[in-house]
């Protein structure tokens, strides 16, 4: 494939673009905050190819969803991986079945690029002519967009209530008492109808007006399947030199309007000693995931412990970095290091074997990753917290908490509300 073009455009945010190309088949936006992690948004629609994979091994028509990244060939591809994706690398484990792609990718040529920081915005794309075609099309007067619908908080369906949640952390923290587990994941789900008149990019605009985050985006399929995410979380990334970063985020408290009490609810997290250590065990366990495919010693943690904070929540995120073997790639190191150790628990797959005994549904793209590689071969991917999913007629929102020997049931009840609350109050 030759080397993708730029041409030059007036800036415009990326909402009033991204309304020009609503109802498009696989419309794709990769958003950020406009932070140094989220400096750069990329939008597209009408892919040029599309890859999907659904089922579990032994499905009929099955198809192993990292068998066909490996398969991609040059160019911008972007979508999502889905949690369960994780039965074709560890297929002795119990996973749920989920109704969405295991794996839903697209090749667009051209996209727009926005740089948030110095407000420029640039069609790139290896087609001279449909680069000309797409400028033309903006140029056209932007539609009026419709009045996003509202989804009452009571309007959703809690599937865990916040006892049976309380009780899951019991649970869990009996396993640990008995040396089955050390720490893992739980998470929740609730559910609503998707309104009739509604637009995904309507709904991902207010979702990102109440929560921006550095690794957010939508995709909007076409076939009534889209995610909505404000992820704060990067999984991994990779750059052409084999460079790998991943940034897991363990330990949250909520934002307060008040200033002192904003700094108390930080200090707090950054002093407890349940949080710091949930964070430095599932550091060790990206430690040991990279070290599968990373030359040895070049796994180095740049950062532990750092607080970053977001207008929602305060997080605790720590930086691991490390560098891939030669005559491996950003695949192999998916693989090696699927599902993410953040959203499962350590041991890895004991944990996700208790988390599917305990959890009522399935997780689908929730704590999956929205996945990109850019024209020059450069990966980089979220881990798919704070995310709605839509299929069909049913929208589904998803929280989690990382549970330990220390945790308080109801406290995590609580935490559950912390992380899940912004998003329905969004829509609301």
């Amino acid at each position: 494939m030759s080397t993708p073009q730029r041409l030059e455009l007036p800036w415009r945010e990326p909402i009033v673009v991204a309304r020009q190309l609503d109802g498009d088949n696989g419309l794709i936006w990769l958003d950020g905050d406009g932070s140094d992690l989220g400096r750069w948004v990329t939008l597209a629609s009408q892919p040029q190819e599309v890859i999907h994979c659904r089922g579990l091994p032994g499905d009929t028509e099955a198809r192993d969803p990292f068998a066909a990244l490996k398969g991609l060939g040059p160019g911008h591809w972007s979508g999502w991986l889905s949690y369960e994706a994780a039965a074709w690398t560890e297929a002795g484990n119990p996973w749920s079945r989920d109704a969405m792609a295991s794996l839903w990718i697209a090749r667009h040529d051209p996209l727009l690029r926005f740089d948030l920081q110095q407000r420029q915005l640039w069609i790139e794309g290896t087609n001279p002519a449909a680069m000309q075609q797409l400028a033309a099309r903006l140029q056209q007067t932007a539609p009026i967009p419709p009045a996003p619908p509202t989804i009452p908080l009571e309007a959703w369906h809690q599937h865990t209530s916040r006892e049976g949640f309380a009780d899951g952390v019991r649970r869990i923290r009996a396993l640990i008492a008995a040396g089955d587990l050390f720490q893992a994941n739980l998470t929740a789900c609730c559910s609503t109808n998707w309104p009739s008149d509604a637009s995904a990019v309507e709904l991902f605009q207010r979702i990102r007006h109440q929560c921006p985050a550095p690794f957010a985006g939508l995709v909007a399929t076409g076939n009534g399947e889209a995610l909505l995410s404000s992820s704060p979380e990067r999984f991994l990334q990779v750059d052409p030199t084999g460079r790998v970063e991943t940034r897991p985020i363990k330990g949250t408290r909520p934002r307060h309007s008040n200033p002192d009490l904003d700094a108390d609810m930080a200090a707090e997290l950054v002093c407890s000693d349940k949080d710091r250590a949930e964070n430095v065990m599932i550091v060790d366990l990206l430690r040991n995931d990279l070290g599968r495919v990373c030359i040895p010693g070049s796994i180095q943690v740049s950062q532990l412990l750092g607080l970053e904070s977001y207008p929602a929540v305060h997080h605790l995120t720590s930086v691991v970095e490390g560098q891939l073997q030669p005559g491996l790639n950003w695949v192999d190191l998916l693989r090696a290091c699927w599902p993410g150790g953040s959203i499962s628990g350590a041991p890895k797959l004991r944990a996700c074997q208790r988390l599917q005994e305990l959890e009522p549904t399935s997780r689908g793209p929730y704590c999956g990753s929205l996945i990109r590689i850019d024209w020059n071969g450069r990966f980089d991917s979220n881990i798919l917290i704070r995310s709605l999913i839509r299929k069909d007629r049913t929208l589904r929102a998803h929280a989690g908490c990382g549970i330990v020997a220390d945790s308080d049931p109801d406290g995590e009840a609580e935490e559950l509300m912390w992380k899940l609350q912004p998003l329905l109050e969004a829509l609301a």
